[in-house]
C-alpha cells in the first residue's frame, strides 16, 4: 500500500511539482522584468499621454471657456454701445426731421405769403382797372344824361372831361358818407 500511495502523490494533479513551481516562478520573474523594461514603460508613457491629454483638454476647455466669456462680454459690450449709438442716431434723426420740417413750413408760408401779396397786388391792379372801365363807363352815361337833360351836346372834350370828374368825385363822396355813417343813421 504504500507504493500505491507513493505512485497516487506523484500522480496527484492539484498538487504541482517542485520543479514546476521553481521553473514557473522563474519564468514569471524574467517575463516580469521584460515586461517591466520593455512594455511598462509603454503602458506608462501610453498613461501619461493620456493623463496630459484629458488635463489638457480640460484645461484648453476651461480657457475656451474663458475666451468664450471674454468675448461674450465685449460682445454685450458693443452691442450696447451700438444701441446706445442707434438711439442717438435716431433722436439725431428726429431733431434733423423737424428742422427740416420747421424750415419747409417756413418756406412754405413766405411761399404763401408771397402768392397771397402777388394776388393782392392782381386784386388791386384789376380793382384799379375796373374802377376805370366803370369811371369811363359812368362818364359815358353822365355824359348823355347830362346831354339829354341840359339838351345840348357836350362836345368839348375839355369840359366833358371835368363834368366827368365831378360827377364821379360827388358819387365817391356819397359812397364814402355812407360807409361812414351808422347802419341806422342818417346823414
Amino acid at each position: 500500500m504504500t507504493t500505491t500511495l507513493l505512485a497516487a502523490e506523484a500522480l496527484n494533479p492539484l498538487v504541482p511539482h517542485p520543479v514546476e513551481i521553481i521553473v514557473g516562478t522563474i519564468a514569471f520573474i524574467l517575463l516580469f522584468l521584460v515586461l517591466r523594461r520593455t512594455a511598462f514603460p509603454q503602458f506608462e508613457k501610453v498613461y501619461a499621454e493620456r493623463t496630459d491629454k484629458i488635463e489638457g483638454g480640460l484645461k484648453r476647455a476651461e480657457e475656451a471657456q474663458q475666451e468664450a466669456d471674454e468675448l461674450k462680454r465685449q460682445y454685450e459690450e458693443q452691442l450696447a454701445g451700438l444701441r446706445a449709438e442707434a438711439a442717438r442716431i435716431r433722436d439725431e434723426a428726429r431733431a434733423e426731421g423737424a428742422q427740416i420740417k420747421a424750415e419747409l413750413r417756413a418756406q412754405a408760408e413766405e411761399e404763401a405769403a408771397r402768392i397771397r401779396a402777388r394776388g393782392e397786388e392782381q386784386l388791386a391792379a384789376a380793382r384799379e382797372q375796373a374802377v376805370r372801365q366803370l369811371r369811363a363807363e359812368i362818364g359815358g352815361l353822365a355824359v348823355q344824361l347830362a346831354e339829354r337833360i341840359v339838351g345840348e351836346a357836350l362836345a368839348d372834350e375839355v369840359r366833358r372831361s371835368a363834368t366827368v370828374d365831378q360827377f364821379v368825385a360827388e358819387l365817391d363822396g356819397l359812397a364814402e358818407r355812407r360807409e361812414t355813417t351808422p347802419a341806422g343813421g342818417t346823414s
